[in-house]
């Protein structure tokens, strides 16, 4: 009876189209193509590694990728430093008027958080001061009013915890600008998705963790396009979308929109 049972299987195994292994060394790449892991692998070697000339021509294929990649990204840095040095040299002067004021009206000139970075790795993120000091113990009797409602981020129009001073740094959006100092340590990048907190991070899902794929930033597409009005949701998706088309010239471009975005002020609160 075991022996009819085989007769009849064999045929219908050789006759099945589907576990016909192909005959032609052309491979479509396709997922729906039917092939196997395996049969995949076997037409991968016969088409790259079958010959000294193919794997040649991998290896410089794989180089000229690198290449490519690795100098965008040094010249990304050299940018960053160049700018960011620049800036930090230039802009002396307002730091100082501004630290006087914070010292005016009461309290420390910086605030320092734990932010989270490239890969989730944290690190040091400064701020001019522009609420009160104990600004974090009251966030939780406020959370309700919070205008993303039940999302990651807490944002609030008219936030009883910012200080005179505070409204007016936080306008012109001057209150971020010591984060040219994380610009110039490499713990940021002058172009990026905004760097969130620990417990932000904690909420994330795993498309939203696409956000640690690369240096946080100082301004990237949002940032742009409302700032604080752009509910969470909205931002994670803008935020892939630039770590999907990201190159120097979209770089370049979304500095030169930031200027505009932060004299007009929209969502900046």
């Amino acid at each position: 009876m075991a022996g009819e049972f085989e007769t009849l299987k064999a045929p219908c195994h050789r006759t099945n189209p589907e576990h016909r292994r192909p005959q032609t060394a052309s491979w479509s790449g396709s997922a729906d193509s039917g092939y196997s892991r395996v049969e995949l692998s076997e037409q991968l070697h016969r088409r790259y590694g079958s010959s000294r000339a193919s794997r040649l021509r991998l290896h410089y294929k794989r180089c000229v990728w690198l290449l490519v990649v690795g100098g965008a990204k040094c010249l990304k840095r050299f940018l960053d430093v160049t700018i960011t040095a620049a800036l930090l040299i230039a802009l002396v002067p307002l730091f100082a008027v501004i630290s006087l004021a914070i010292k005016l009206s009461g309290g420390s000139v910086l605030f320092w958080q734990t932010r989270v970075g490239l890969w989730g790795r944290e690190f040091p993120f400064p701020k001019f001061r522009s609420m009160v000091p104990n600004a974090e113990a009251l966030k939780e009797k406020i959370r309700a009013q919070n205008q993303h409602g039940t999302s990651v981020t807490f944002k609030m129009r008219n936030d009883p915890r910012v200080t005179w001073i505070g409204r007016i740094l936080r306008r012109w959006s001057l209150d971020e600008l010591p984060q040219l100092w994380c610009v110039l340590r490499g713990d940021m990048s002058l172009v990026g998705p905004r760097p969130p907190v620990p417990g932000e991070v904690a909420r994330y899902t795993l498309r939203d963790r696409r956000r640690l794929d690369v240096k946080p930033g100082l301004t990237c597409i949002w940032q742009v396009s409302g700032r604080g009005d752009i509910a969470f949701a909205e931002q994670a998706e803008l935020d892939i979308r630039y770590i999907e088309s990201q190159s120097l010239l979209f770089d370049l471009a979304l500095l030169a929109q930031t200027v505009p975005a932060v004299l007009l002020g929209k969502g900046a609160y």
